[in-house]
């Protein structure tokens, strides 16, 4: 029992600064970013996204150069937006859009974004429990199937969904250093299992690799019943993928502790370890195991094919060095709904949502199409921050409106937020493109001129008496 009063106390004692500035005796140096950002982003979710670009039928230079641009443009994101953004403040996306916006519209948000972390985090819970399924021998979920296939795969989900929430409610600090203690040693077994893999396609020397490349991995053929994608998909869904966090703004959550903005580059060790060579690797492990005649491989699956027990206990320490931070910031956005609980309370809370989730695993077959989706509801409101702190001050135009003239609702926000999203669906449907990620970038855009132009009117003309008295 008290040992239990002692857990609580420091649970509660936990200062993540949810409603006030990171002081300057908190920030973090850039390892501490080097960190978090390279565990998360070399994920269990690897074995499912590099296979993804094999199965849609990319080629081997689509898949090599559209990675490349993509993720310099990603960490460019991080680095010249984000981190910026971030360090300027010094406060979570949730509190600064709740001073731009209201408590009423932010409650909206926060909601939404809790949620859709609690999805993204249980698609890492079920791939790290995909790899219990090899080491323990039980049946567990392919790549494509929606359903769970065994008992213990969904006993292995609450177990690993309590590892991640517990690590979770220890805020920053302990997420940051659970991912330290692991980031270095999981790229080199990525790399390790694709070199390792080569040979059973026919490769007998590295002079051969673009010919094994092109006619047995990234064939430009796409399997039965899987749209083909080209250069500019590969170019674009690595750039954003994880827009919601950059350009869109939830990370500045995680940056907010950063010393200087520059710490945003540690991005750079997320995207060219886990989302180039990476994505690359697990892409050769999918084309062995569709060669050796396994049509719906698991992650846990393709990961001890190449490395044995080592491979699947990647998966899973990477499915955990993801999820973490993905609860964490659930955590942080739906506290700020509820401000009087504690964080890490919300926490558990929010780490239980995405457990239940995870015994679902249709959810990790359509994880891109569910970043796509989470793409096009942030976006709009990391154009509406930006342009809060960067261009209203040269527009003359009054910053955080909604803090300065006690509103619970900025209609202002609404507009811009409610029609950039309908823009850029619109645009999807028009074009029958092929994923959300195409309408990101002309969702941004819009989020930021409707922005400027609505609040202008609103600023100008409808508020314009109480503007004066403030």
């Amino acid at each position: 029992m008290a040992s239990k009063l002692a857990l609580k106390e420091q649970l509660d004692s936990i200062d993540e600064f949810e409603q006030e500035q990171v002081p300057k005796s908190h920030v973090k140096n850039f390892k501490s970013f080097v960190g978090m950002v390279a565990g998360e982003h070399i994920a269990g979710t690897e074995f499912v996204i590099g296979p993804l670009f094999v199965l849609h039928g990319a080629t081997a230079g689509d898949v090599i150069w559209g990675l490349l641009i993509g993720n310099i443009l990603a960490t460019l994101s991080w680095t010249f937006i984000t981190a910026p953004i971030a360090v300027k403040t010094r406060i979570t996306i949730f509190y600064q859009l709740e001073e731009i916006s209201g408590y009423n519209l932010v409650s909206i948000f926060n909601l939404m974004n809790g949620l859709l972390f609690c999805i993204s985090a249980s698609a890492m819970i079920g791939v790290s429990a995909s790899a219990f399924g090899i080491l323990f021998d039980f049946e567990t979920p392919g790549l494509t199937d929606l359903y769970p296939t065994s008992v213990g795969f969904i006993v292995v989900v609450v177990f690993v969904g309590a590892v991640i929430a517990f690590v979770g409610t220890f805020g920053f600090d302990k997420v940051s250093n659970f991912a330290n203690i692991f980031a270095p040693w999981m790229p080199l077994v990525f790399l390790a299992s694709g070199i390792a893999m080569l040979p059973q396609l026919g490769m007998t020397s590295f002079s051969e690799f673009w010919t094994i490349a092109n006619e047995k991995i990234w064939t430009g053929t796409p399997v039965e019943g899987q749209t083909p994608y080209g250069f500019w998909h590969i170019l674009i869904f690595s750039w954003l993928c994880n827009s919601g966090m950059h350009i869109g703004l939830s990370d500045m959550s995680i940056y907010r502790y950063a010393k200087k903005a520059r710490y945003g580059l540690a991005s750079a060790f997320g995207m060219f370890i886990g989302h180039y060579m990476a994505w690359i690797a697990s892409g050769i492990l999918c084309a062995v195991a569709l060669q050796a005649g396994n049509e719906n491989p698991s992650p846990g699956q393709i990961a001890f094919m190449a490395a044995g027990i080592t491979g699947a206990l990647t998966v899973v320490i990477a499915g955990w060095t993801t999820a973490n931070p993905t609860i964490y910031r659930s955590g942080l956005a739906l506290q700020a709904l509820l401000p009087k609980m504690k964080r890490w309370k919300i926490t558990l809370i929010s780490g239980s949502v995405a457990t239940l989730l995870a015994c679902f695993p249709g959810i990790v077959s359509k994880l891109d199409q569910f970043l796509g989706i989470y793409a096009l509801v942030a976006i709009p409101i990391g154009a509406i921050i930006f342009t809060d702190v960067y261009l209203f001050p040269m527009l003359g135009l009054k910053q955080n409106f909604a803090a300065q003239l006690g509103l619970k609702f900025n209609y202002s926000v609404a507009i811009t937020w409610l029609v950039s999203i309908f823009i850029g669906y619109g645009l999807y449907v028009f074009f029958n493109a092929d994923f959300f990620f195409f309408v990101a970038i002309p969702g941004w855009i819009s989020g930021l001129i409707i922005y400027i132009f609505s609040s202008w009117i609103q600023q100008k003309y409808v508020y314009k008496t109480a503007i004066k008295l403030n």
